[in-house]
This record gives structure tokens, C-alpha cells and sequence, in this order.
């Protein structure tokens, strides 16, 4: 009976999730806020959409948003033998979370993880239980330093580029948000509306994509990201708009405050990532961490002059 209803529950999953999310709120008492992922989370457009909206709603809540997702990396610790044509393996977030999470001490973490770790080849019990044994020991890292978590389900990969792969994160997505009925985590799905809204589109014209090469969203996508996690934390309006340009256009200053954040996250980025050290070559060396810090505190006082 219970084997019944678990399979019916991960039957329903994509039709509940694509019309609903769960609400989360930032505790009061938060500071720092930490994203971890992958190249999709380094590139961090949607990470710059959130804080951005968020500010211009609270100005008055002073949160530091910080991006240190890692291109190529898993949280499954697998990787192709000839990953990169051999040039590195893919990076394992295990080698770097302690020295992360001790430097940065963060109050809420945010988790995107999947895209890679199915290792770009077809579902296989093996590399699943490798990404489900990752994230539950991410899971219990961010609990023993009394942080909060927040799952997100990985971006959808387009089928047409590899409709095996595709169904992989499908697979994935599907666990993850299992986790919040099994054992009330906090995850938000972010996948099943990107492939709904891919899907809606390429009805409209089949030649449309969120991702030129399946992976690595461009604006819509990321945009796509930003809204679920924005939902999630309960901005229910942002439903309404089509692009971050429009869901920030009531401010004067928007695009300025917009461009500012992005460039903030950017060098405060690359900095932590440098001063926490990481296994991937042909990553920016960022500047000394408290030089950063001091540009990044100029660049928060530009900001909130702005919010003013």
C-alpha cells in the first residue's frame, strides 16, 4: 500500500508542480544568503533577478546575497572519463563545502544541483542514487551548521538536444520534490515550469529554445528561475510579469539598481570562490577577499542610495 502510494505520488509531481510551489519565508533573523550550483548558478542572472526584486520591494532589509556556484561541478562526485577532453574532472562539492561553509557562515542556503550529475548519459540506478546520496549528505551538512535550506530543482535539459538526458532530470526533479511530503523539506521546482513554458512555446514556433546548447539558459530562462524562487518566498505578482525588465519597471531606478547587484554578485563571486579555494581551472582569480568586500560595501551604499 505504501509502494502505491509513493508511486502515485511521484505520478502527480510534474502536473501539482508546474501549477503550484510551497511558501517559504526568509526568516527575519537571516544575514547571509549562500547559492551553490553548478555553471548555471555561476553564471547567476537569476541569483541577481531575486536580490534585485527583493531590495526594490524591502528596501529597509538589509540581506547579503552571495553566489558561489561552480561551473562543471556535481554534488554526486561522478564524471565522464573524458570530461573537458581530459582535461580536469569534473569538480566535486565535497573537496570544497567545509572551507566554504566555515569561511562564509551562512544563515539560509540556497541548492541547485542535478544538470550535471547525471553525467550527460541515460537514467541508471547507479549515478541516481549517487545524486540522491549527494544531496541528502548536503542536506545534513547545512543542518549540523545550523543553517536553513532551500532545495531547487534542477533546470530542464531540452529533449531535443537529448530526449534521455531529459527524462534523467525529469527523474531527479521528481525526487527532489518528493522531499518536501517525505521529509518536509523545502524545495522549490523550477523545472517542471521551464519545461511547461519550452513546451508552450515550441508549439508556437518549433524552432524556439530556452538554451542554444540544452544546458545554459539565456535571459527567459533565467528569468524563468528567478520567478519560481521568487514565488516561493512568497511574491505571488511576479506570476504576472514576462521579464525582469518589466517586473522592476515601477522603479525609477531599476535597471540601474539591476546592473549594480549583477556587478556586485560578480566580484564578490569570484572572490570567495578564490579565498575558499576550488579544483576547477579557468575560473577567474578573484581580488582579495576584504578588498572585494570594501568595493562591494561601495557598491551597497550606490544601491541604497538609489532605493531612496
Amino acid at each position: 500500500m505504501m509502494r502505491f502510494a509513493f508511486v502515485f505520488l511521484l505520478f502527480i509531481l510534474p502536473k501539482v508542480s508546474v501549477f503550484s510551489q510551497s511558501n517559504y519565508e526568509i526568516p527575519a533573523d537571516t544575514q547571509r544568503i549562500v547559492f551553490l550550483g553548478n555553471s548555471i548558478t555561476y553564471a547567476g542572472q537569476y541569483i541577481s533577478y531575486v536580490e534585485t526584486y527583493f531590495r526594490l520591494k524591502y528596501p529597509d532589509r538589509d540581506l547579503d546575497w552571495i553566489n558561489v556556484g561552480l561551473p562543471s561541478e556535481t554534488v554526486s562526485g561522478l564524471s565522464e572519463e573524458n570530461h573537458a577532453n581530459g582535461a580536469f574532472p569534473r569538480p566535486d562539492l565535497h573537496e570544497r563545502l567545509d572551507r566554504v561553509f566555515e569561511q562564509m557562515k551562512p544563515d539560509l542556503v540556497f541548492v541547485n544541483y542535478g544538470m550535471n550529475d547525471g553525467i550527460y548519459l541515460p537514467l541508471d540506478e547507479e549515478r541516481y542514487q549517487k545524486y540522491k546520496d549527494g544531496i541528502n549528505w548536503l542536506d545534513t551538512k547545512i543542518g549540523e551548521i545550523g543553517a536553513e535550506a532551500i532545495f531547487v530543482t534542477p533546470p530542464v535539459y531540452d529533449p531535443k538536444k537529448d530526449a534521455a538526458y531529459a527524462n534523467v532530470l525529469d527523474n531527479y526533479s521528481e525526487w527532489l520534490i518528493s522531499k518536501r511530503y517525505t521529509e518536509d523539506w523545502k524545495v522549490i521546482d523550477i523545472h517542471w515550469p521551464m519545461r511547461k513554458y519550452l513546451e508552450d512555446q515550441r508549439e508556437l514556433d518549433s524552432a524556439f529554445y530556452l538554451a542554444k546548447d540544452g544546458v545554459h539558459p539565456g535571459e527567459i530562462g533565467h528569468w524563468l528561475m528567478a520567478k519560481e524562487i521568487l514565488i516561493s518566498i512568497g511574491e505571488s505578482e511576479v506570476k504576472n510579469y514576462v521579464d525582469i525588465h518589466d517586473a522592476i519597471a515601477s522603479h525609477a531606478m531599476g535597471e540601474e539598481i539591476l546592473s549594480l547587484v549583477s556587478k556586485r554578485q560578480a566580484l564578490l563571486r569570484d572572490a570567495w570562490l578564490t579565498a575558499t579555494g576550488h579544483l576547477r581551472p579557468g575560473i577567474n582569480a578573484g581580488i582579495p577577499l576584504e578588498e572585494a568586500q570594501a568595493k562591494g560595501r561601495e557598491i551597497d551604499a550606490e544601491i541604497k542610495k538609489m532605493l531612496k
